[in-house]
């Protein structure tokens, strides 16, 4: 279901989307690729030095569903749709220097695929924003490895983007024995800029009901209604939740530091 100034979202149709939206934009439309595209060592080196121990700063991608074998799709978050995670900020200045100056961005995290793994193919959540892929270490090009929009596949390639429209169908594999690191972020289209906080907001709302289906199954067999009404109030919820996250989120960061200075 579209709204009246067509911005799309998955929540309120769980079918295929089917706007006239491409499925790749050229990054040389976007302004500021030509800046973090320059910057990729470094971006890859901070990559580097967060996952030189393991997988400890590497968490699951929260749908589970998404892949066949558990924690094969992990991810280092930087931004969530308005939450700052200061933690792994920090903890990477030139990358998160990088993220900030890129207008209209949204989310952003280092994103791992393991080898002889497929992310399933699904929609995102809404055609507001385009995603953003910028390959850090790729372990082979198609066929081996790649990434389908619609009915277009493409290969990653180290030091550049991939950005398309999240709301169609789409779906990644890595065939070869290597992991596959990008750089993954969502960044709001400039015409929908002036209507980020209700498209934030409403994302949020799905992206929570989302996760409580995982433990609560029935919540998807509910009345259209009665789901529309949960998310109106997850949605309005997340206005509130969202500084109050971001402040305690900044207490506990310092507080952490003070009583684990580096």
């Amino acid at each position: 279901m579209s709204s009246n100034n067509g911005i799309w979202y998955s929540f309120f149709d769980r079918g295929n989307f089917k706007g006239s939206e491409p499925y790749f934009y050229n990054p040389a439309d976007f302004e500021w690729t030509k800046h973090l595209e320059a910057n990729w060592l470094d971006i890859r080196e901070e990559l580097d030095q967060l996952i030189r121990g393991g997988d400890q700063n590497m968490q699951a991608y929260f749908d589970k569903a998404m892949v066949d074998v558990a924690q094969t799709w992990k991810t280092i978050p930087f931004f969530w749709w308005g939450i700052k995670f200061n933690k792994y900020c920090s903890q990477t200045p030139k990358t998160t220097a990088l993220l900030e100056s890129v207008p209209g961005m949204l989310s952003a995290s280092f994103n791992m695929l393991d080898g002889n793994s497929v992310i399933k193919p699904h929609n995102g959540d809404t055609n507001a924003i385009v995603r953003c892929h910028l390959g850090l270490h790729i372990p082979a090009p198609l066929p081996e490895a790649g990434f389908r929009v619609g009915k277009e596949q493409k290969s990653w390639e180290e030091g550049k983007f991939l950005i398309f429209c999240d709301a169609h169908e789409h779906t990644a594999w890595n065939n070869s024995p290597n992991r596959r690191y990008i750089l993954l972020m969502d960044v709001m289209l400039p015409k929908h800029a002036a209507q980020t906080s209700t498209i934030q907001s409403n994302v949020i709302g799905s992206l929570f009901l989302q996760s409580a289906a995982q433990k609560l199954p029935f919540l998807y067999k509910l009345p259209m209604i009665a789901q529309v009404g949960l998310h109106f109030f997850a949605k309005n919820a997340a206005k509130i939740a969202l500084p109050l996250w971001n402040a305690l989120d900044r207490m506990r960061y310092k507080t952490n530091k003070k009583i684990n200075p580096a």
